[in-house]
């Protein structure tokens, strides 16, 4: 059995566990920890990212052939139809896309990347069926958010019945994309919603995504998308709450110009205790995502004050010398941790001789 070296060592810990507490005879344990097998390279990851590289190259390759003068005009004369026959089209490709990603995952389920490479493509064909479904609706009114409303009840009706994480994220993300359309339609493109620009929005935006997240984790549906939909949840919540620690609450860059830093510091603090919450709870409850969460952005917080605070008022030799300092500090006690692992795989067959 070919396992990841961290895998692999954990694996071995058990068995040796289980030898101690007589779960099971010596040679029972020597036989199972012959057959463990440690994969250096991780062929998942390649596989993951080849096809994301392929699907981001199909997308420019697209759009490349786009921007060509002559394929541009050879499409215009082949596509000069209705935005009904375009959206009926582009369904009838996303539809079929669908159902060959969901018999092939069928057939072969262990070939998950292949498998959601074909739902990402059904899931451009969809948007580009929603967006002609956007023009043949269109009154002029300017209100084009509700189309990204559909597009999220589209995706999540589609990402629970094929049981796609990936056409989940989508979902969220045309959900986080009609939040910040619709309040911009409601306030008249103005800066500000009921007081708020559009990173607070978000603030709260993300932290209601992540307190539902955490509240369905035990709901048998909620469990299927729970891992993605707190992830969106953080991604939102603190990339909004980094960028409110930078600008505040202003809706322009004069305004914000006028301002000293020192003014917008509590909201470097209300970020850096978000984060320190993610901490605790992913400590206390075991949960990856959140723990890897805060600890990232505090990370982040504490270098986007660093560079606030010190890289007009110190010299840039200082400045960069504590900024390798800190960086080698960081790399000498993760290589330090990453060489505990090792010498725990190291003593494992000495352990069980």
């Amino acid at each position: 059995m070919k396992l990841p070296r961290k895998q692999a060592v954990v694996l071995r810990d058990a068995i040796a566990q289980w030898k101690q507490d007589g779960v099971i005879k010596e040679a029972q344990a020597a036989t199972l920890a012959a057959t463990i097998e440690v994969q250096y390279f991780d062929w998942r990851k390649l596989a993951k990212y080849s096809f994301w590289i392929a699907l981001f190259s199909i997308v420019s390759s697209v759009s490349a052939a786009l921007s060509d003068r002559f394929i541009r005009d050879l499409l215009e004369i082949l596509f000069k139809a209705p935005a009904a026959i375009k959206c009926a089209a582009l369904s009838l490709v996303a539809g079929g896309l669908f159902h060959w990603g969901l018999a092939r995952r069928a057939e072969a389920p262990g070939k998950v990347y292949r498998n959601e490479a074909i739902f990402f493509l059904g899931i451009l064909a969809t948007a580009g069926a929603i967006s002609q479904l956007g023009i043949m609706l269109d009154t002029g009114s300017g209100h084009f958010s509700l189309m990204l409303l559909l597009s999220f009840l589209v995706y999540a009706a589609l990402g629970i019945r094929l049981e796609s994480n990936l056409i989940w994220i989508f979902a969220l993300a045309s959900l986080g994309s009609w939040m910040g359309t619709e309040t911009g339609y409601l306030s008249g493109w103005g800066a500000y919603y009921l007081g708020m620009n559009y990173p607070l929005r978000f603030v709260l935006f993300g932290g209601l995504l992540t307190a539902c997240a955490l509240s369905l984790e035990t709901h048998p549906l909620g469990q299927r998308f729970f891992r993605s939909t707190l992830a969106m949840g953080l991604l939102y919540l603190f990339i909004a709450l980094w960028i409110m620690s930078i600008f505040g609450n202003y809706g322009d860059f004069p305004s914000w110009g006028r301002v000293k830093q020192i003014e917008l510091f509590h909201w470097s603090i209300l970020f850096a205790a978000v984060a320190g919450w993610a901490v605790y709870y992913g400590l206390r409850h075991d949960n990856d995502i959140t723990k890897g969460f805060g600890l990232t952005f505090l990370g982040i917080n504490l270098y986007t004050r660093f560079f606030e605070l010190f890289w007009n008022s110190l010299h840039k030799a200082v400045f960069f010398a504590l900024l390798a300092a800190s960086f080698w500090y960081i790399g000498s006690k993760a290589e330090t941790i990453w060489n505990l692992g090792k010498e725990d795989e190291a003593r494992k067959p000495t352990d069980g001789k």
